[in-house]
């Protein structure tokens, strides 16, 4: 079964989770034929191996990791695939792929452009 983990950065304020809480939502809302968890990268409860291991309870075998970041920045490249791999170690008939950032997306530029304009 495939799944997909959402991943934020994470932050101490309790307004973070719930807007993060909110996006997944509308995901979800958008692609209900797919099991989709959230987890944050630091500051949370539900970290990375967390996340991930809600998505194996649900019996997911292959997952994303869609990361919720705007850059691909040292977390992207070292930090989350470091601990995908050392969670992979005890759980090798999972399969773990990392999506994109979000980056430079002409639909990003959209919401820059409507909050400008607000």
């Amino acid at each position: 079964m495939n799944g997909v983990l959402i991943l934020a950065h994470g932050s101490r304020e309790k307004q973070t989770m719930q807007t993060m809480d909110k996006i997944v939502d509308m995901v979800k809302a958008k692609l209900p034929d797919t099991v989709i968890e959230c987890a944050y990268l630091q500051f949370c409860e539900v970290n990375l191996e967390k996340g991930l291991k809600k998505l194996i309870e649900k019996g997911v075998k292959n997952i994303k990791v869609v990361p919720y970041f705007l850059f691909s920045g040292i977390h992207i490249q070292e930090d989350i695939p470091a601990e995908i791999n050392e969670f992979l170690k005890d759980y090798p008939d999972v399969k773990i792929t990392m999506g994109k950032t979000l980056g430079a997306d002409e639909r990003l530029a959209d919401i820059v452009a409507d909050r400008i304009k607000e």
